[in-house]
């Protein structure tokens, strides 16, 4: 049952999983409720405090309900990153999506703060107080509106507040689209939640995204295969390769049938969807550059986050990956299952941001693209996907 409290100005309407889209779990608390984008009982089988801290971060997470309210308040408690050495992380954004267009921004300052310190891999967590964000001067028409909590800002909801009643949006019959990525599909460094590259390709393609990408956390996880299994999806697709790079984790004896054993545990729920196992971007620290990878030290000295790949070249003939030869395999295994899967695909991830782009917008800290750059892959993920490939709708595969 939805129920709001209303006073002779104000409803107060209370956040319940009615009114959230893109979250796979809700966590209530002494202030509210958080979103989670893993369960529990996944974050309970072997998840680090890297992907505990990014799943948190609420990427494509967005309230969504239909009103005829003037001025929408939001009360949140949001926790603040800082990290020691660089420069100052901006507050997070909440983007205002009225009726499918963008109709406003805001942050919210104040909140928890966590100080990580990268050398020493130590965190220190100072508790804060909520605060509030409020967007005025709207239609009082009816209209959709969504608001998109920040991608990369942990973000407790506290308190829901409108000049008229809220109803929870209804199914408009969009394909649900479930994608799992590293921090590249997480946002990294967007402009804002809606404009991260899996939301602007889902705007485009007309479908509702479930964002499973996590910063750093994109690593064959059995956990995180099995929440995709679990999960509704229409669409799904899987980008793999950049942190397992980044962190050195496996040779290419136990990559091959890791990834395997990943996408059969998301068969075992989604035996038909259409499945798109997409490649790394291109990344010239590590094309043929084994990891691990490693913050510039000088450049942290100067005020610049940046990284560097510490592998050597060499090392490939023991079998270190390098995104090409996470590509050439990928390729290799899809081909593969595609003998007896006919709704598996591959898309080279290059086709998304390759050495022409990156002659022209290179990455600014050598990992991660910015925010134009985003769009460019949402623009070209949506025409690759969802009007030329996997993710066609099939009466325009039949026509």
């Amino acid at each position: 049952m939805h129920t709001t409290t209303t006073t002779t100005t104000t409803t107060t309407t209370p956040i319940t999983g009615e009114l959230l889209r893109g979250a796979i779990e809700l966590e209530h608390t002494d202030h509210g409720v958080l979103p989670h984008r893993l369960p529990a009982a996944a974050l309970a089988r072997g998840a680090d405090a890297q992907v505990a801290m990014a799943e948190s971060q609420p990427s494509g997470v967005r309230l969504a309900f239909r009103t005829r309210a003037t001025t929408i308040e939001l009360d949140t408690l949001p926790t603040k990153r800082a990290y020691v050495g660089a420069p100052a992380q901006p507050d997070g954004v909440y983007d205002l999506v009225v009726d499918g267009r963008l109709a406003g921004r805001g942050s919210v300052g104040g909140g928890h703060t966590l100080t990580i310190d990268m050398a020493a891999g130590t965190a220190d967590h100072r508790p804060g107080e909520p605060g509030t964000l409020c967007f005025t001067d709207l239609s009082g028409e009816d209209k959709d509106v969504e608001i998109w909590l920040p991608h990369n800002e942990t973000t407790e909801l506290v308190a829901l507040r409108t000049d008229a009643p809220v109803e929870p949006l209804p199914d408009r019959g969009r394909r649900v689209w479930l994608h799992h990525g590293s921090s590249i599909s997480h946002g990294s460094n967007a402009a804002s939640p809606s404009t991260t590259w899996p939301a602007l390709a889902a705007a485009l393609g007309g479908v509702e995204l479930v964002n499973l990408g996590f910063g750093g956390g994109a690593l064959l996880d059995p956990f995180t295969a099995r929440t995709m299994r679990d999960a509704p999806a229409d669409l799904i697709s899987v980008k793999i390769g950049i942190n397992l790079v980044n962190v050195d984790g496996m040779r290419l004896r136990v990559f091959t049938p890791a990834v395997h054993g990943f996408l059969d545990t998301i068969r075992e729920g989604h035996p038909t969807t259409p499945l798109l196992v997409v490649s790394p971007v291109l990344a010239p620290i590590h094309e043929d550059t084994p990891g691990p990878c490693a913050m510039d030290l000088t450049a942290l000295a100067a005020g610049r986050l940046s990284f560097r790949a510490e592998g050597d070249p060499a090392e490939r003939a023991a079998g270190k990956l390098t995104l090409n030869v996470i590509r050439d395999e990928l390729a290799s295994i899809v081909a593969a299952r595609a003998t007896d899967d006919p709704n598996i695909h591959y898309l080279d991830g290059r086709s998304l941001y390759g050495e022409r782009d990156a002659a022209e917008v290179p990455l600014p800290d050598a990992l991660h693209p910015d925010a134009a750059t985003h769009r460019l892959m949402g623009e070209r993920f949506a025409e690759l996907a969802f009007r030329q490939g996997a993710f066609r709708p099939r009466d325009a595969q039949d026509g």
